[in-house]
């Protein structure tokens, strides 16, 4: 069985496999705590589902939930940090305190309102719809939950977490990555730090860049909007 999640999905200092993304062929992950693990398996009563967990403890309610068989993703990058006096790389949370979670409504309510040793999440809300006047909890379409996995695999340390205003997009046009570490990522280009990036959106939440790209790299596939 196996899980969404990166958190281990690599030996740290060495290089994950640069093949193409298909949705059969998801990334690996355990528990860090018991090595326990979950397959993911598409199922029409289940949907993405995004937690909030208080005070950086995502990793603990990713460990419990994938204890209890549910599969779930955290998006991480590496830093490099100074650890007993050398250079290492260590996993950290691209999105801070968040955990897609892909389960059905119940068992999303258990984890949330009836789950002791999960007292610490809450739902991350919909803020741009209203059911029965109240913002229901954020779901993420299947297909972009892919391509957000697709772009964060690598663990990239240059991976970032963007807003619309610090990144300028060259063109409406949208791009695959034929080549390198982000092959298959699709999105729009950017400059970010003085680099050309692919970046990846995510309803509700934000936007996630890959690392520089050379033009080379790149396939025009669409165009959704040519006005500036």
């Amino acid at each position: 069985m196996k899980t969404l999640s990166n958190v281990l999905n690599t030996i740290e200092g060495t290089e994950p496999q640069r093949t193409e993304f298909t949705f059969d062929a998801l990334p690996d992950a355990k528990s860090a705590k018991t090595g326990v693990s979950v397959e993911y398996a598409y199922d029409p009563n289940k949907s993405w589902y995004v937690f909030r967990a208080s005070h950086g403890r995502e990793d603990k309610a990713f460990d419990i939930i994938v204890e209890d068989g549910t599969y779930c993703y955290i998006p991480k990058r590496y830093v490099k940090k100074i650890v007993q006096g050398k250079l290492r790389k260590k996993a950290e949370t691209l999105i801070p305190n968040l955990l897609f979670v892909y389960t059905t409504q119940a068992d999303a309510d258990r984890y949330i309102k009836e789950t002791p040793a999960l007292d610490f999440l809450s739902y991350y809300y919909n803020h741009f719809r209203l059911i029965a006047g109240k913002n229901p909890p954020l779901l993420i379409p299947q297909e972009e939950m892919f391509k957000l996995i697709q772009t964060t695999r690598s663990m990239n340390e240059h991976l970032l977490l963007v807003k619309h205003g610090e990144c300028k997009f060259r063109n409406g046009d949208t791009v695959k990555v034929k080549e390198g570490l982000f092959t298959g990522v699709e999105g729009r280009v950017a400059r970010l730090s003085g680099q050309q990036r692919v970046i990846v959106s995510i309803s509700n939440i934000g936007m996630i860049a890959t690392a520089y790209i050379p033009s080379a790299f790149l396939q025009v596939i669409g165009n959704n909007d040519t006005s500036k």
